[in-house]
């Protein structure tokens, strides 16, 4: 663990942190733990994946009203490739607790350092923006905030409470870090009732040590049981990336892990390399192989399963909360 800098918060071991508060150039660089890794080449992607650039009126509106309020999403953080098309239908997903996250995965594009002080009114603009956005549906997610003693998660519930006491009607999903060494922290998050809790395994438990370094495979299966023992009722989400070196017997090893745990719903896409120092891409899975995934986690017992080359966690998240409850209704009067 590197910490510089005059705060000391309480960390994973492997946690990376760099001080990037002062007005040293570092200051403007998204990965620093990486300056020093080797570049490797970023293959070129297949027809496809490749996305139009965003430039529509809806983008643009999504956009301002993001701005205005100045708010962080993790469409633009993460880079996702759907941007255009989700932020067009006014779909957005809010990332909280800044911009800046305490971990130092190999996959990700959100930056890395030592986070900012957390802004108390975040939960009110979030209520803001999703009632003037008019969002049915909205998802809130988060960087890891290992700096602070419950990891985020009582913020977490103020902005559920926030956005139901703007927009009652509007049903909300959550994507959330993993809550590693907090206690019971996750419990609090657990009991505001999110509509669904959201956490990603991102990758198979071989590739954690190269992929995920400061999360722990078995913690984050744990984590997503925990909802279902404590509140039944939730929908519960997790999501892999594939083309990082797993196998097809490994997937089909986490899905079954997940169904141990009681998740219902799976998603699947294909990890997309952000920078020549992140981890590389080992293959791009096709189409078919992904519709092959899908098949199998069917019939396993997952109530949604979302797999294709750019599925992403709230990809669709609407329409797709839709058809978890059919399902569920469906289930009930088999």
């Amino acid at each position: 663990m590197l910490v510089l800098g005059s705060q000391k918060p309480h960390l994973d071991p492997m946690t990376v942190l760099i001080d990037k508060r002062g007005n040293s150039v570092e200051k403007r660089v998204r990965h620093p733990e990486k300056a020093n890794r080797p570049e490797t080449e970023v293959l070129r992607k297949p027809a496809w994946i490749r996305v139009k650039a965003p430039t529509s009126k809806g983008y643009n509106e999504t956009r301002k009203i993001v701005q205005d309020k100045g708010l962080v999403t993790v469409c633009e953080e993460a880079a996702c490739p759907n941007i255009g098309e989700c932020w067009e239908k006014s779909h957005a997903t809010f990332m909280i607790l800044g911009e800046i996250c305490t971990r130092a995965c190999a996959f990700c594009n959100v930056s890395t350092g030592l986070p900012q002080q957390v802004d108390i009114n975040e939960p009110r603009k979030i209520g803001e923006a999703v009632k003037e956005m008019k969002l049915q549906h909205v998802v809130i997610t988060s960087v890891d905030r290992d700096d602070l003693a419950d990891g985020g998660a009582q913020h977490f519930v103020d902005v559920i409470n926030a956005i139901r006491e703007a927009s009652p009607k509007t049903t909300v999903e959550i994507l959330t870090p993993d809550f590693l060494r907090k206690g019971d922290a996750v419990d609090t998050v657990i009991d505001a009732r999110p509509d669904v809790f959201n956490h990603n395994l991102e990758t198979v438990p071989r590739l954690y040590l190269k992929i995920r370094p400061g999360a722990r495979y078995y913690h984050s299966m744990r984590l997503l049981e925990r909802v279902k023992e404590r509140d039944p009722s939730q929908f519960t989400k997790s999501g892999l990336m594939v083309g990082l070196g797993e196998t097809k017997q490994e997937v089909m090893q986490v899905m079954d892990d997940m169904r141990s745990a009681g998740i219902d719903f799976l998603t699947i896409g294909q990890y997309l390399q952000p920078t020549r120092k992140h981890a590389p891409v080992d293959r791009f899975v096709t189409p078919e192989e992904f519709k092959a995934y899908e098949t199998i986690a069917k019939a396993k017992g997952f109530l949604l399963v979302s797999a294709s080359p750019l599925t992403r966690s709230s990809y669709h998240a609407d329409s797709d909360f839709a058809k978890l409850q059919a399902a569920r209704r469906v289930q009930f009067t088999a």
